[in-house]
């Protein structure tokens, strides 16, 4: 059987943070030791069943078992509209301002197919999620890293992107509440964040699958679209997934600049053929009515981070206390390299963690937890990890 050589874009390609994961996760279950898998951030709590039940209604409705409409059906885009109204109190035109996306990656890997061509420049701030450079790759376009550091509350350093940089730069990725490291954006940095971008014609990305994650009620976390002007220049990408354990559904969206959602729209018409109505149809009610369920995990999610937090605490790993998303951002003990360290872990202990350095260059000397298993199971958790 011929061995085909993949195409370049592939073959430059680094293992995929996740799928590596689950790899080296198989291969230590199949020595027969018990796994508690803290890596890659999948809610293990339950779609609930309101959201299920309205998709049993819709799926054995006919007229939901034909082709969708590529952008979203417009009762859910007029959904994503009165969320975002209700949560953000953000205006959006549903017919020109929102577009359905099958999960917020899909939308995430096409977007830069529509405005980036061969050689244009995307501003990629890290640690991140490593969809973003892989799809600017993909269209052909170069990346270049902006370094989120602890000292600046892991938020970009707007200051130390010169101004050539800027001017060559066609957009910028920024994803808050941020994964991995966790840091929430303050509304003074994306008003800094789409004064340069305007300044210098640069697309804003927004990655705020994050936001309905939060342990402090007096402080949400922003969308970047609530900031004076922001429209002309940002697109935000959100998903139903986190926020009501959604992320076998696959349905989420992208909302802001007209032309934006537009060209992201004009790629969708010719790679996919949308989401399945009925799944549309779950996403309307849990967007209707899904807040109450989402205080309900937002308290087990804080109840998590505190035993983690505590357990941390107690065998002296150092780590952030985070405000927002299921993970926690902690440093690798003196000595260990990223990599050397949840490798370590996993071996001797069964537990998955993600490196740091998986997220990119900055990520090193540090550790990522995700908080989707239960209270005893991190404790049991954080327990070997203190043993090594």
């Amino acid at each position: 059987m011929s061995d085909f050589p993949l195409a370049d874009r592939l073959s430059t390609l680094p293992p995929y943070l996740f799928a590596a994961i689950d790899k080296a996760k198989a291969q230590v279950a199949a020595k027969g030791m018990d796994i508690i898998s803290l890596g890659i951030g999948d809610p293990d709590l339950p779609t609930p069943d309101f959201i299920i039940e309205a998709l049993c209604r819709s799926a054995r409705n006919p007229r939901n078992h034909q082709y969708p409409s590529y952008v979203g059906m417009n009762t859910y885009r007029q959904a994503v509209a009165d969320w975002y109204k209700q949560r953000f109190d953000v205006d959006l035109d549903p017919d020109t301002e929102v577009v359905s996306l099958i999960g917020s990656k899909e939308g995430i890997a096409h977007f830069p197919l529509a405005f980036i061509n061969p050689g244009d420049l995307a501003l990629v701030a890290t640690p991140n999620y490593p969809v973003y450079g892989i799809a600017t790759n993909f269209a052909g376009g170069e990346v270049e890293y902006l370094p989120l550091l602890e000292e600046n509350d892991f938020l970009v350093d707007l200051d130390a992107v010169s101004d050539a940089t800027w001017a060559k730069a066609k957009m910028i990725f920024v994803c808050y509440p941020n994964n991995p490291t966790a840091a929430t954006a303050t509304r003074t940095f994306y008003e800094r964040l789409i004064q340069k971008a305007k300044e210098f014609d640069v697309i804003v990305v927004s990655d705020a699958a994050y936001t309905e994650i939060y342990y402090n009620p007096e402080d949400k976390p922003l969308s970047i679209l609530e900031c004076k002007d922001a429209k002309d220049v940002c697109i935000e990408f959100h998903s139903l997934s986190k926020t009501y354990n959604m992320t076998g559904w696959r349905i989420g969206m992208a909302v802001g600049n007209p032309s934006l959602v537009a060209g992201l729209g004009k790629i969708k018409e010719n790679c996919d053929s949308g989401i399945f109505q009925a799944v549309q149809e779950a996403g309307i009610a849990a967007l209707r009515d899904g807040e109450p369920f989402a205080e309900q995990f937002r308290a087990i999610y804080k109840e998590r981070r505190d035993v983690v937090s505590a357990a941390l605490t107690k065998a002296g790993i150092k780590h952030r206390l985070p405000d927002a998303s299921f993970y926690m951002w902690c440093n690798t003990p003196d000595g260990f390299k990223s990599s050397e360290f949840v490798t370590n872990v996993l071996m001797q202990t069964g537990v998955v963690l993600t490196p740091g350095n998986g997220f990119g260059t900055p990520g090193e000397g540090y550790f990522r937890i995700s908080l989707t298993v239960t209270n005893e199971k991190l404790e049991e958790a954080v327990s070997r990890i203190s043993k090594l």
